[in-house]
């Protein structure tokens, strides 16, 4: 099977072999494939048009790229930058590694999201210009949850309906959503305000909301990453 210049970014690469890498691209008719780049490492002969294929292979990079192969494990036969490389630093940067890292562990090989690629295009832009980059983090978070098929409504309860109510408290459960809390939810289970789940779908922000925001994707993330660690997140210092 062949797949030509398709629009794609970075999501991972490590070594592979001598002189190669092994890429996690995201793709925009594809989603996410594995790829060989073969000689893409320093003594490698591969080259793509405007340098080494290893300088372009980089995270934030619009790519245009094509490739071969009929296993889960393809070639990369060609591979061209489209637009300049997306300049993220600093806390930036690793919050745009966290993104990647995410959707390497949740995405499913092959499987396409021509609307997820659009918006982390998006995160992308926001995460270099966004003075708000942790905002753009959570809806990143809750947007992907969406495409995967484990979205929930913020401003009712998955249970029975009702509209969320400022004055009560709710957990997150992995099959409902958002559920009212009752007196036996346990200790170890996180509970959120009413009030700051209505200011979080209204898009309302000042610090509690965030701070209620952040451990609501915790939660709902936990659910999918098992118990492995995100290695993005030590790298943050702490987890975004």
């Amino acid at each position: 099977m062949r797949v030509a210049l398709q629009s794609a970014y970075v999501l991972h690469t490590r070594p592979y072999r001598d002189t190669s890498l092994l890429v996690e691209l995201f793709s925009a008719d594809c989603g996410w494939v594995s790829l060989v780049a073969k000689g893409a490492r320093p003594g490698g002969k591969t080259r793509s048009r405007g340098g080494s294929a290893a300088a372009l292979l980089q995270p934030f990079t619009p790519l245009t790229c094509s490739w071969s192969g009929r296993s889960s494990l393809r070639n990369l036969t060609g591979c061209e930058q489209r637009a300049p490389r997306l300049m993220l630093e600093g806390e930036r940067a690793y919050c745009g590694l966290y993104v990647n890292e995410l959707m390497v562990r949740l995405l499913h090989h092959d499987d396409p999201h021509a609307e997820l690629f659009s918006f982390y295009e998006q995160v992308l832009s926001e995460l270099q210009h966004s003075e708000q980059f942790e905002w753009v983090l959570r809806q990143f978070e809750f947007r992907l949850l969406e495409e995967l098929g484990y979205g929930f409504d913020l401003l009712s309860d998955g249970q029975n309906g009702d509209e969320v109510n400022a004055d009560r408290w709710y957990v997150y459960h992995s099959d409902y959503g958002l559920v009212r809390a009752s007196v036996d939810s346990g200790s170890d289970i996180p509970r959120f305000a009413g009030h700051e789940l209505l200011k979080i779908g209204a898009g309302e922000l000042d610090d509690d909301s965030r701070r209620c925001a952040k451990r609501l994707m915790r939660a709902a993330l936990a659910v999918h990453l098992g118990g492995k660690p995100l290695k993005s997140r030590e790298l943050f210092g702490a987890q975004p």
